[in-house]
């Protein structure tokens, strides 16, 4: 299909260890192609991605406005390392330097693609023209507001920076001059209203023109600690690199999982960055309680899915018991978990006089590495039973 398009006329930038932070620090939006020569899917998506830059060029022309460039992942590994690149062909967006969580999964197609470019360069940040649009907002989203005296200021750039990272995980919403003044009696001003119509408030304290403060705090406010983990989201929840702490329970077991959450933020808090903290419908995940030889009648279940092998926490009912559920998952990260499965108790656990047992079975292995297979990619993983 290449004699279709024109390659002469591409811009693809191909970054390598010594201009990849320079080209991606300088890009509004960079759309990466991490890719191998070896790859049928790769070869393919050449040719379409070099023709959705020459259509998104002609439309934003300013070379720092919209970056299209590839990694050869055979001849810089460290860079596929860097972002945990496991499949090929991988499309990544960047975003000032900042690798988005959301990989592009749509049609490998001039059109589809470019249409991705001109979505991510639309403003995700709603202007209200009368305060009474706050008060009638959807309630079960996350909503972002912010109060300024005028656009053209420092700190509604660094909030529109911020907004166009995280737009996909909360609505965000922008009054300036006269219509905001009641909300800005102190200046400046953004507040976070949580889902639920009778929650309170939360307000911003920090300094507006600091990316990284207000970043991390709308981070906080817009990413739940603990998520939902679906068919629809698992490969990327995968990608995060983390492993994951699962409580499995029925849909409507709204109880379990209101105490998991609330452990897991009184136990866990300090693991955040460590550890992916999930829940996920024991229906729909039928096939992962297999692994830990559990059925939907032994929910609720916690599990700790390391992408090697699955462990089962003990007891559910041993949840609210003060430090239990930290030291499940510090045991990970010592490696215990693994090594009990293997050699029975650590000998510090051991009583005195009793044996300890060497184990000939391996844990479980994991079920989540493998949640959403691409039809368009070649995948490094080791091949796994379909969920």
């Amino acid at each position: 299909v290449s004699w279709l398009f024109n390659p002469t006329r591409s811009e693809i930038t191909s970054l390598d260890s010594g201009n990849i932070d320079d080209i991606l620090n300088n890009a509004d939006v960079a759309l990466v192609n991490f890719y191998a020569d070896w790859c049928r899917f790769s070869q393919m998506l050449h040719p379409i991605f070099e023709e959705a830059s020459n259509v998104i060029k002609e439309e934003y022309p300013d070379k720092n406005q919209v970056v299209f460039a590839r990694v050869d992942c055979d001849q810089h590994s460290d860079i596929a390392q860097r972002y945990r690149i496991s499949k090929y062909p991988t499309l990544k967006l960047f975003r000032n330097g900042m690798m988005m969580k959301r990989e592009y999964r749509g049609q490998r197609s001039v059109t589809a693609i470019a249409d991705y470019i001109r979505q991510q360069k639309s403003n995700p940040i709603r202007e209200v023209q009368d305060l009474e649009e706050i008060s009638s907002l959807d309630r079960s989203r996350r909503n972002i507001v912010g109060y300024f005296e005028q656009k053209d200021s420092d700190n509604y750039r660094t909030f529109e920076r911020v907004a166009n990272i995280l737009h996909d995980d909360c609505v965000f919403l922008s009054a300036f001059g006269a219509i905001s003044k009641a909300e800005r009696f102190s200046g400046d001003n953004v507040i976070y209203k949580p889902p639920g119509e009778n929650a309170p408030d939360m307000v911003y304290l920090g300094s507006l023109t600091n990316f990284d403060l207000i970043y991390a705090w709308t981070q906080d406010k817009c990413v739940p600690l603990v998520r939902e983990i679906t068919f629809e989201n698992g490969e990327e929840l995968t990608e995060e690199g983390l492993p994951f702490l699962i409580l499995f329970h029925m849909k409507d077991d709204l109880e379990s999982l209101e105490r998991f959450q609330q452990e897991v933020a009184r136990q866990l808090i300090s693991e955040k960055g460590t550890i992916n903290f999930l829940h996920a419908d024991c229906d729909k995940f039928r096939h992962p309680l297999l692994h830990i030889q559990k059925t939907p009648a032994d929910c609720p279940v916690i599990a700790i899915d390391s992408f090697r092998h699955m462990y089962v926490f003990p007891d559910f009912s041993d949840l609210s018991v003060p430090g239990k559920l930290k030291q499940f998952v510090l045991d990970l990260h010592s490696g215990k978990l693994h090594r009990e499965f293997h050699h029975g108790p650590d000998p510090t656990d051991v009583a005195p006089g009793q044996p300890i047992q060497d184990l000939a079975s391996s844990p479980p292995e994991s079920s989540f590495q493998k949640l959403a297979p691409s039809e368009h990619r070649y995948t490094l993983l080791r091949e796994k039973d379909e969920l």
